[in-house]
C-alpha cells in the first residue's frame, strides 16, 4: 500500500512538472532562452545542480517535492524569474509572506547551498531562476520522473510582488471556476490544472 502511493506521488510529480516545463517557459521572451547559454560561461552548471540535488533527495526525499513546489510558485507569479527566492528589504514585502507561501513553502537552504557551489564554480553567471529551474526538472527525475530539456537564460528579477502572489496563486478553499481561471491566464488548461493541484 505505501509503495502504490509513492509511486502515484512519483507520477503525479513527473506529470506535473513535465506540464510545467512547456508553457511557463513563456514567461520569459523565449527567444532568449537557449540550451546552449552557459557552454561557455559555466559549462558544469547543470552537473553542480544535479549533484546538489542528488544530495538533498538522498538526505530527504521530499526535498524533490519542495524543489518543484517552489518553481511553481515562482513561475505562477511574474513568471520564472527567481522572485519567490527573494527576502523582505526596507521598500518590499517578498512572495515568501504571501498566505500560499508563508507556512508552506520550504527548500529555500537547498537552493542556497546549490547557488554557493555554482559561485564557487563560476561567479556571478547562473541566475536564481535557472538554478530553480534545473533543480526542479532534476528533483522530478531523481524520483522516478521524466527528463526533459530546460533551455537557460533567465534573468533574476530585483522586485517581488506579494500582492500578485496572493492574487495569482491557487489556493485549497478557491472553486474549480476560479481555479481552471487562474490556470488559463498561465497558458495551462483544466487537465494541466488536476495535474498540478492534484
Amino acid at each position: 500500500m505505501a509503495t502504490a502511493a509513492l509511486c502515484f506521488r512519483a507520477s503525479a510529480l513527473s506529470v506535473a512538472c513535465f506540464l510545467l516545463a512547456l508553457p511557463l517557459l513563456m514567461a520569459q521572451d523565449p527567444s532568449n532562452l537557449s540550451l546552449e547559454h552557459y557552454s561557455k560561461t559555466c559549462p558544469n552548471a547543470e552537473h553542480v545542480v544535479r549533484a546538489e540535488m542528488e544530495c538533498a533527495v538522498r538526505d530527504e526525499p521530499r526535498n524533490a517535492a519542495l524543489m518543484l513546489r517552489l518553481h511553481f510558485h515562482d513561475c505562477f507569479v511574474q513568471g520564472c524569474d527567481g522572485s519567490v527566492l527573494l527576502d523582505d528589504t526596507a521598500t518590499m514585502i517578498g512572495e515568501k509572506q504571501a498566505d500560499q507561501n508563508v507556512n508552506s513553502l520550504k527548500g529555500f537552504e537547498v537552493v542556497d547551498k546549490i547557488k554557493a557551489k555554482l559561485e564557487a564554480e563560476c561567479p556571478g553567471t547562473v541566475s536564481c531562476a535557472d538554478l530553480l529551474a534545473i533543480a526542479a526538472r532534476d528533483a522530478v527525475v531523481l524520483v522516478g520522473g521524466p527528463y526533459w530539456d530546460v533551455p537557460v537564460g533567465r534573468l533574476d528579477s530585483k522586485e517581488a510582488s506579494l500582492d500578485l502572489a496572493n492574487k495569482d496563486i491557487p489556493t485549497a478553499e478557491q472553486g474549480l471556476v476560479t481555479l481552471i481561471s487562474k490556470f488559463w491566464e498561465k497558458g495551462l488548461d483544466a487537465t494541466d490544472m488536476v495535474a498540478l493541484v492534484g
